[in-house]
């Protein structure tokens, strides 16, 4: 900034002004200056050691202020809520130490898994792991746990747009609401008490029916 001063005599009364600094565009910062007034005189001029100084202050009056930890919450939107559900639902599948009736978790698994997943299983590679898969039960043995994922993935494959089109509407959300609300229903009451669907050989189980619940509600609000 180019000092100004307009002075007849030695004595001069000073009065601090701030304006903004149009010259330095970095941060808008502003400058401080010197406003002299005296009988017959009058100066503008630039006060570096008066602009540190309070610079200084504004800095550390903004750590104060913004001293404390800040916590970010990653938003529950509708396709990390599918995400959830599709781990849960795979977990349930092939989870023991429970009673529920896991032919119901197949169409769950379609009405709450992400678009990707369902793109990927219509897509040519779904088709071929379908064919292979069909290709292996015809001549060897697929144990009981791992024909779940494989129906899961024939059913997404078949499934007409008038079911898929329930994908992602309320109509849909009631349905699997309900389709849980069965299986939460099933694992409680034939474990036998609450104490006994914490216990250690069906807590995995019970956790992923509370996810699914939980998400299920979620995803009808």
């Amino acid at each position: 900034m180019v000092p100004l001063s307009l002075s007849s005599s030695p004595l001069r009364t000073t009065f601090p002004l701030y304006c903004n600094n149009k010259i330095n565009n970095y941060n808008n910062n502003k400058a401080f200056l010197c406003f002299d007034v005296a009988p017959s005189s009058c100066s503008l001029s630039y006060n570096p050691l008066r602009f540190s100084v309070e610079m200084a202050m504004m800095k550390k009056k903004k750590k104060k202020k913004g001293f404390g930890a800040v916590c970010y919450a990653a938003p529950l939107t509708a396709r990390n809520l599918q995400w959830i559900s599709t781990v849960s639902t795979a977990v349930l599948m092939l989870a023991k130490g429970t009673a529920v009736q896991k032919s119901f978790i197949v169409p769950l698994f379609v009405l709450q898994a992400p678009a990707s997943i369902i793109s990927w299983i219509k897509g040519e590679y779904g088709m071929w792991t379908a064919f292979l898969a069909i290709l292996i039960r015809l001549f060897f043995f697929i144990p009981g746990e791992l024909e779940l994922p494989f129906v899961a993935l024939l059913l997404a494959i078949v499934a007409p747009y008038q079911v898929m089109n329930l994908r992602g509407t309320q109509e849909g959300a009631i349905l699997s609401l309900l389709i849980v609300a069965y299986l939460a229903f099933q694992h409680f009451s034939r474990a036998g008490s609450l104490q006994k669907a914490f216990e250690q050989g069906s807590i995995v189980a019970t956790l992923a029916i509370i996810c699914i619940t939980a998400v299920s509600g979620l995803l009808l609000i």
